[in-house]
């Protein structure tokens, strides 16, 4: 098959974004790079959790005291793609770590690069590019799909700057603070916020009237209505989807959404009044899709907003379902944000 230049430049590009995806969901500000250690100690609990995979092991600090120490790592689908599993670590093993340290030298926190147990080691970043190896051409817009956006996938962490805000969604954007995620009290925001993180999703075509898209770490499926007389819910924050195809693309149109904290960016919040206009375009013989969004809010926007971005096609697996802790997201806003 032949792939034009900027599909190359996507596919060369993926193994960059997966290598920084780790250090770039946030901060992680309290961590020291020039004081990394290698610690050995007992598996006291492995929370396979979202949004953040953590390890807690009793180990010795610096001063030879007997400590527990709190271990971040990246989301469980990263990690599944770097071989781990919710079975890899349990209570009372032995591990071995490398990892920053955090600032406060008294605090037990720490990052890492890799963990071993019985000689096996396992990277906790990077090392594998998700590049469509072993992926399957979809006909159909079906199949497990990951972002992967040309120059890498960037510009999600913070409120876009070149949105047409009104003077609410500018006063929003103006007040904006890491730590007032919704993920840190385990609340998922819907699309198009869901729809851009860079978690893999699954297209599937139900049937002749049905289209299913769900995605990792997310419970609640985006449920794609092919009849456009199909009966319309309570509102939600997956609002009502209705699709249609015009030539080969995939158009779908979703209203009836609840107030939504994120839900329209990061840092940006939506509204009952948001619209949502989407259009798929398989590329590169269905080994690539496009999809254009756009937006319309106008309790935060002065005009409607719309960009693009890019998935690849994925080997076909099951979603990655791990549960949202408030204990990890503890660490997660103790260990990573700014303060």
């Amino acid at each position: 098959m032949k792939i034009n230049k900027l599909f190359q430049y996507i596919l060369t590009c993926m193994g960059l974004f997966y290598m920084g995806s780790a250090v770039a969901h946030h901060s992680h500000a309290t961590l020291d790079s020039n004081d990394v250690r290698v610690i050995t100690g007992t598996v006291t609990k492995f929370g396979w959790t979202n949004p953040h995979v953590f390890i807690k092991v009793l180990a010795p600090n610096t001063r030879g005291e007997l400590v527990e120490y709190g271990i971040e790592m990246n989301n469980p689908p990263s990690l599944v793609r770097l071989g781990w599993s919710k079975d890899t670590l349990k209570e009372g093993d032995i591990i071995t770590w490398e990892g920053p340290q955090d600032r406060d030298k008294d605090r037990a926190y720490s990052g890492a690069y890799w963990v071993e147990k019985d000689g096996v080691r396992l990277n906790t970043t990077g090392g594998r590019s998700m590049v469509n190896v072993g992926a399957v051409p979809s006909t159909d817009f079906s199949g497990v799909w990951s972002r992967a956006d040309p120059g890498g996938f960037t510009g999600h962490y913070l409120p876009p700057a070149d949105w047409p805000y009104n003077a609410v969604g500018q006063a929003m954007v103006d007040g904006f603070q890491e730590n007032q995620n919704p993920a840190l009290e385990c609340d998922d925001p819907g699309p198009p916020k869901s729809t851009v993180l860079p978690y893999p999703h699954k297209i599937t075509r139900v049937d002749d009237s049905t289209i299913l898209i769900e995605r990792d770490l997310l419970d609640t499926p985006r449920v794609i209505h092919l009849d456009r007389n199909a009966p319309v819910g309570e509102p939600s924050f997956m609002g009502h989807s209705v699709g249609w195809f015009e030539g080969d693309e995939l158009v779908i149109e979703t209203s009836n959404f609840i107030a939504d904290r994120w839900g329209s960016h990061t840092g940006v919040d939506s509204s009952e009044e948001k619209h949502l206009l989407e259009r798929y375009s398989l590329i590169e013989g269905g080994l690539g899709l496009k999809v254009e969004i756009t937006l319309t809010d106008p309790v935060y926007l002065a005009a409607p907003v719309t960009y693009e971005h890019y998935w690849t096609k994925l080997p076909d697996r099951d979603l990655v379902d791990a549960p949202c802790t408030l204990e990890s997201t503890t660490l997660w806003i103790e260990g990573g944000y700014s303060k």
